[in-house]
């Protein structure tokens, strides 16, 4: 029996939220082997007509079609059923399991009533060689950095047997090698099934699709072949406006340093040193961006900046004051301001409010409380100020923040930070998820601020950021600073020599 899914198609899908048309009348179709780019801004409804599609939600109107046969989806079960995978933006995976228990929770073998758990890890060790995807069967989920839980989540699918595959922003904890790795792996990928690939990096949607689909509000605004378009070109039907991302020209006006880290060690969950007697210094009124491959220690120095994790030694100062294991709340009180990695746990509490979410650290500041009651009017009017200021995508301040899309609750972290007016930002990975639209935009914010004085620690894996942002770039390998570059020294080629451990 042909198994393979030869065409799919949604026609005429139409979905209501509260206060919301998330999607209205789209119509979207891929052929036997093709790549077809779904892009839009925040919000635009790309997620959620994938959910739909995956079972997920039902939609109110319209039906899906494979193979020219209408299918109904009850549920994810139905729709892995029908050859159906979908990588997930916001992962799906249980932080204290194993990556084989992970694979084993949706594996689905006829005949078996128990999981065998060795064959799930053969499985995986046969796909991640088949594919070039590294993964530890053995490692819990929590021992993971963003990008490689990115990588389960790949592997997961395929060994669960996908003959069509979703991918929602695969490439957005990436770095740029692994990038370029994974558009060769689906390009391979494409000879055996179809795939639909959501992405904001349009560079990414040239390089992979066959055909590209807009979405703006809910509504498919253009489609059409992707080699005939030019990524401004795309960017430009995306937005509704030509995209110029703004770039950092002018001499620093650098002050006193404002954070210090004196040889500092910091051990990773391993219980091994992350972190060897690192030492950076930036100063007010600078942005220094750390570069470096994913896993050398990035995110255990924002951690330990940031009260999260313990320094074995070595000294952190901000402003002079020494924050060296403090408390986050005493570092947050001493002026720092912090956008982490991981949004969904870190940056905000899903359940709260988006107005809530604004308000997290200041709660009890006199701007918002008094006499330990809160001023619901102060917040109110700030949520509503920076979701038009921030460009929000949301039906109200009242809206649970877990449920917005994840460049929208990326945007509700920057909006707090950065309205807080810290007197330095840690920030890691401030536009992962985001569209060119939202890019051009933080990047101005994080720009002014530089200017205003505040200094910035810029962790990106995104080298172009890194090099249009910074005035100094730090290389970090193995949890050491390679070499501190300034500005006009840095290029791609140098850095990514740097990044790979190669001494000057």
């Amino acid at each position: 029996m042909d198994n393979r899914i030869k065409s799919l198609k949604m026609e005429h899908i139409t979905k209501r939220f509260p206060g919301v048309l998330a999607s209205d009348d789209i119509s979207i179709s891929v052929g036997e082997g093709e790549v077809l780019a779904l892009v839009g801004e925040n919000g635009a409804g790309k997620t959620t007509l994938m959910n739909i599609l995956m079972g997920l939600y039902q939609p109110d109107e319209g039906q899906i079609l494979i193979n020219d046969k209408p299918v109904h989806f009850r549920g994810p079960e139905d729709a892995f059923r029908a050859g159906l995978g979908m990588v997930h933006q916001t992962y799906m995976l249980v932080s204290n399991l194993t990556v084989t228990e992970n694979v084993a929770l949706g594996y689905r073998n006829a005949g078996e009533k128990r999981f065998n758990l060795k064959a799930v890890r053969s499985r995986i060790e046969e796909i991640s060689s088949r594919y070039g995807l590294a993964v530890n069967p053995d490692a819990y989920i929590w021992q993971l950095s963003v990008g490689e839980q990115q990588k389960v989540e790949l592997v997961k699918t395929l060994c669960l047997g996908a003959k069509f595959l979703i991918l929602d922003e695969p490439t957005s904890a990436l770095t740029p090698q692994e990038v370029d790795e994974l558009i060769v792996l689906l390009h391979k990928m494409a000879k055996e099934l179809s795939i639909i690939f959501i992405s904001h990096k349009l560079q990414e949607v040239k390089a992979l699709s066959n055909k590209v689909t807009i979405l703006r509000h809910g509504k498919v605004v253009f489609s059409g072949n992707t080699d005939d378009y030019s990524s401004q070109e795309i960017a430009a039907k995306m937005t509704g406006h030509e995209i110029v991302l703004p770039l950092n020209c002018g001499e620093a006006k650098t002050g006193e340093p404002v954070l210090k880290l004196d040889n500092i060690t910091v051990l990773s969950d391993w219980k091994n040193p992350v972190l060897n007697n690192l030492s950076l210094e930036i100063k007010a009124g600078e942005i220094v961006g750390l570069a470096g491959v994913s896993g050398n220690g990035q995110r255990e120095l924002a951690e330990a900046v940031n009260g999260l994790r313990k320094t074995v030694s070595g000294k952190i100062t901000l402003l002079g004051k020494d924050i060296t294991n403090k408390t986050p709340r005493e570092i947050i009180d001493a002026g720092m301001g912090y956008i982490p990695e991981e949004r969904n746990t870190e940056g905000i509490v899903p359940p709260f409010s988006i107005k809530e979410n604004f308000v997290l650290k200041d709660i009890s500041s006199p701007l918002f409380s008094s006499h330990a009651f809160i001023n619901g009017k102060k917040v109110d009017s700030a949520a509503e100020k920076l979701v038009k200021r921030f460009d929000v995508r949301c039906p109200g301040i009242e809206t649970a923040a877990g449920s917005l899309s994840g460049g929208n609750i990326q945007k509700v972290i920057l909006a707090r930070e950065i309205e807080r007016k810290p007197k330095f930002l840690v920030a890691v990975y401030p536009t992962r998820g985001l569209d060119m639209g939202a890019v051009e935009f933080i990047h101005s914010e994080l720009l002014k601020i530089r200017e205003s004085g505040i200094g910035i620690l810029l962790i990106s894996e995104e080298l172009d950021e890194i090099i249009n942002l910074s005035d100094r770039i730090a290389v970090i390998y193995k949890g050491s600073i390679q070499k501190v570059l300034e500005k006009k020294e840095a290029t791609r080629e140098r850095l990514g020599i740097l990044m790979a451990g190669v001494k000057e």
